[in-house]
């Protein structure tokens, strides 16, 4: 593949319209390349999130059911969350995995980071491999989080992502990646 002549944009100003603890949205106005100036070029803000792919000693991959209010429906995922302030994206994947489903196992291996959304917004999300994952703790939810923790094989787990019971794209790329970084 030949060497792109593409440059960035540039931008010319910038604005916070919404800062919140759930949304952070910056309004842009940006120069092109080609010198047109666009107005209100939105971007979401986030520090990011980690999908954590655990397996228990007998293989079985760890999975949530949850009420998604984005999508309003409860959907299937591997546990996964926001990235704290000040928090390394290791840290978040050991305390949700634990927050999310009382699991707590190895050190979490590093698979790979992704850009979320990279059209509008800054998130990268981290995907990392846990393993010999065993119930140590009682959850311990957010407000906004009922969940309901549940096991399957890897099989199960790749035909779910791939029929759709999975649906998140975000936990689509994770489990198909993880299953692959594993020879699976």
């Amino acid at each position: 593949m030949s060497e792109p002549r593409l440059r960035p944009w540039r931008i010319l100003s910038s604005e916070y319209r919404i800062e919140t603890k759930f949304l952070r949205l910056r309004a842009d106005r940006v120069e092109l390349p080609n010198g047109d100036v666009v107005d209100d070029y939105f971007v979401r803000e986030s520090r990011g999130f980690c999908i954590v792919f655990a397996l228990t000693p007998d293989e079985s991959v760890l999975l949530v059911r949850q009420y998604k209010h984005g999508a309003c429906e409860i959907v299937v995922e591997l546990p996964a969350g926001m990235i704290d302030e000040g928090e390394t994206p290791e840290r978040c994947a050991v305390r949700e995995l634990a927050e999310e489903t009382g699991y707590t196992g190895s050190a979490p291996q590093l698979v790979r980071t992704f850009l979320a959304d990279p059209t509008n917004a800054t998130t990268r999300f981290h995907l990392f491999v846990v393993r010999d994952a065993l119930r140590t703790c009682e959850p311990l939810l957010d407000v906004t989080e009922e969940i309901d923790v549940a096991l399957a094989s890897c099989d199960e787990v790749r035909t779910m992502a791939l029929d759709g019971r999975i649906a998140g794209g975000s936990q689509v790329a994770a489990v198909l990646v993880a299953l692959a970084y594993l020879g699976r």
